[in-house]
């Protein structure tokens, strides 16, 4: 039980120190986010507490076996490597808060070719994630569903002020890259 703590703190951790560190100084940037950060952070944390309450309470689970719970593990490390591959890649221009810097283009090499939100996806496979470790369907999908669509609407408004900001280019790389899954969506 200890690498679960120890996986679910590091990961928590993380995404507070992201969220507290790494914003950008605009005052810009709270128009430009349309309140999808506070959406998702409201929603995380009112998911994860559902997700918690069902575990405890509800005899729903996904398998029989430990090993789903192990699997949940592995999904949340492969999502925060993911997502720290995206934030590399974006380097200086990575913030949590939605804004253009000065002299900012479209990064369209390393995972931006395929798709074009990694950060994101990487985040959304950890929350999944989380779901499997608790190996509960009810907790996964009190988890996974709302949080899924509170990054929608956060993607929605980040690609609306890509456009605004890049116009056509922006619509030519959407052309070609996916949204979350390469191929797929």
């Amino acid at each position: 039980m200890f690498i679960f703590f120890v996986i679910w703190g590091t990961w928590f951790l993380s995404e507070v120190f992201l969220a507290r560190f790494i914003k950008s100084g605009s005052a810009d940037s709270y128009k430009m986010d349309k309140n999808s950060l506070r959406i998702m952070w409201t929603t995380i944390i009112t998911s994860i507490f559902a997700g918690v309450i069902l575990m405890i309470y509800t005899n729903l689970p996904i398998t029989a076996m430990h090993l789903t719970g192990y699997v949940g593990l592995f999904v949340i490390i492969a999502g925060m490597i993911l997502r720290i591959i995206a934030i590399i890649s974006l380097g200086k221009i990575f913030t949590v808060n939605l804004t253009i810097h000065r002299n900012q283009h479209i990064i369209k090499k390393g995972l931006y070719r395929f798709i074009r939100h990694p950060s994101y996806t990487g985040s959304l496979l950890s929350f999944v994630g989380l779901g499997l470790s608790f190996n509960n369907w009810a907790s996964l999908a009190v988890i996974a569903i709302p949080v899924i669509a509170s990054f929608i609407y956060r993607i929605n408004v980040e690609e609306k002020l890509m456009l605004q900001q890049f116009g056509h280019e922006y619509t030519e790389y959407r052309k070609k890259t996916k949204r979350l899954i390469p191929f797929i969506y």
